[in-house]
């Protein structure tokens, strides 16, 4: 089963930070995704450019889509990243998520919904 893990935090907790804290930081992270190749458990992840790079499309009841450029979510913690896992179940995966190097912030976990070769879903 895959397991979708999606990274949150705040992104202006980034501002003011030396290169060496970042450094630092970024080598928490490779650590941490060359573990679960190590757990077989790593099937992919990236971590995402901020907020203001991003571009919205929204919809309307008939479908037409309206695109515009930021997200426009008033929150406190933005979708930072994602790793994509491959667990035997959900304890497995938040006990994968649960060792992140994550310092503030959450970390959402929700199963992948695959398909058959015929469109229809698959159940867990």
């Amino acid at each position: 089963m895959q397991y979708m893990t999606l990274i949150y935090g705040d992104e202006t907790a980034l501002m003011g930070v030396t290169p060496e804290e970042q450094a630092k930081s970024a080598q928490t992270w490779v650590d941490y995704t060359l573990w679960l190749k190590d757990q077989g458990t790593h099937v992919a992840g990236d971590a995402l450019y901020p907020t203001s790079s991003a571009t919205t499309i929204r919809f309307d009841a008939e479908g037409k889509s309206l695109t515009t450029d930021g997200p426009f979510a008033e929150t406190k913690e933005q979708l930072g990243g994602y790793y994509l896992l491959e667990c035997s179940d959900l304890d497995q995966a938040i006990a994968a998520a649960s060792r992140m190097p994550l310092r503030g912030g959450s970390v959402e976990i929700r199963p992948v919904m695959q398909f058959d070769d015929e469109g229809n879903p698959r159940m867990p």
